[in-house]
């Protein structure tokens, strides 16, 4: 039981930032002295990035890592072969990872349950854009939760979305006391940007609601860049920690906005100085409309093995790409690859899988 509110935001602060948040490039691009760039348009995909964030933005850099990051391009109205709405087939009948509305399981004893089919930021990359978000609504949970307590093999539940933050904060507390009857569930882990993107959101309540979680809580946030940490996520995360959470970051490598040793040093030492452990950094899933931010397994490969000549073991994220049908994400270092290729004699042969080579988009 946490008995002092160390936040320091009114309850409401956070959706009063949801509020604000930019909608429209052109005001974006007017509020950061951007306003001689032509916006491009949409591409199916809303813009949405909360003041939180962009005020973090270096203002006239039309190159800010940050930016890039939810400013429409025109290169999302491109089509690149190989580039697909689904790429880790979450959706794909033949993969038959959705075991009901709003829950999806691709790994052996875990799910991830959908939670709400909205985020607090709209990340150009994302890779669930095309996701199709309305056949898997909240109100169809109790569908999920039915399926969570029949499968006995099943001891952690990922929470995701969209955010699941997102959620008002007794809408989650219903959601895990519900989560907490099902004894088979050993673990809760909660993907979400929030932390990151609108740190106001974690709010007492929130922090409560953690604490009080008889399954053991850990919370991934997801952080890109080292000029997304600043004073105020410092304070979230502080306030996260205090509430018993184990803090993990995943990251996803970038063209043009982290592709480089300098930044992506900079970011794990600073997510552990604000209490976070770097967990993973993937290669790009190749999503329509996001070929531009592509990095190829090669050029990652690279990046990582500059990140190990600089960073303790406890501050390398694992290098990951996630490839449908697997049985967990490929390990990516050039070790791991080689491993692979020649396996040893005990390793099952489900696991002797060797990657096949991710093309660049422009090849």
């Amino acid at each position: 039981m946490i008995t002092s509110n160390p936040t320091p935001w009114q309850p409401d602060a956070w959706q009063n930032q949801m509020r604000s948040a930019f909608r429209n490039p052109g005001d974006l691009l007017e509020h950061l002295g951007l306003k001689h760039l032509t916006p491009a348009g949409l591409a199916g995909f809303p813009m949405l990035a909360p003041r939180s964030f962009v005020e973090r933005i270096v203002h006239g850099d039309p190159q800010d890592a940050l930016l890039l990051q939810v400013l429409p391009q025109l290169q999302e109205t491109e089509e690149h072969a190989g580039f697909v709405r689904d790429p880790l087939g979450e959706t794909n009948s033949d993969q038959a990872f959705i075991k009901s509305p709003g829950l999806i399981q691709k790994y052996q004893g875990r799910a991830l349950m959908i939670t709400t089919p909205a985020c607090a930021i709209n990340c150009r990359y994302c890779f669930r854009r095309h996701f199709p978000y309305q056949q898997h609504r909240p109100r169809d949970r109790d569908l999920a939760l039915a399926f969570l307590r029949r499968d006995a093999s099943i001891s952690e539940i990922i929470l995701s979305g969209g955010d699941p933050l997102l959620m008002q904060d007794s809408e989650l507390a219903l959601l895990l006391a519900s989560l907490a009857q099902i004894e088979h569930i050993k673990r809760i882990r909660i993907h979400t940007r929030l932390p990151i993107v609108v740190p106001q959101r974690i709010t007492f309540e929130l922090m409560q609601t953690l604490a009080e979680s008889p399954a053991k809580v850990v919370v991934v946030i997801h952080s890109n860049h080292h000029q997304e940490l600043n004073a105020e996520t410092k304070n979230a995360l502080d306030c996260l920690g205090q509430s018993g959470a184990t803090l993990l970051n995943q990251s996803v490598l970038l063209r043009g906005i982290n592709d480089n040793v300098n930044d992506l040093v900079l970011l794990s030492e600073r997510l552990f100085e604000q209490g976070v452990l770097p967990y993973y950094l993937h290669l790009p899933d190749k999503v329509a409309n996001t070929a531009h931010f592509y990095v190829d397994t090669d050029r990652g490969q690279a990046l990582y093995g500059g990140m190990k000549s600089r960073l303790p073991g406890y501050l390398l994220p694992r290098l990951v790409r996630e490839v449908a049908g697997d049985i967990a994400k490929r390990e990516m270092s050039t070790e791991d690859l080689a491993l692979v290729a020649d396996p040893p004699a005990n390793l099952p042969q489900a696991l002797a899988l060797t990657p096949a080579p991710a093309p660049h988009p422009d090849r």
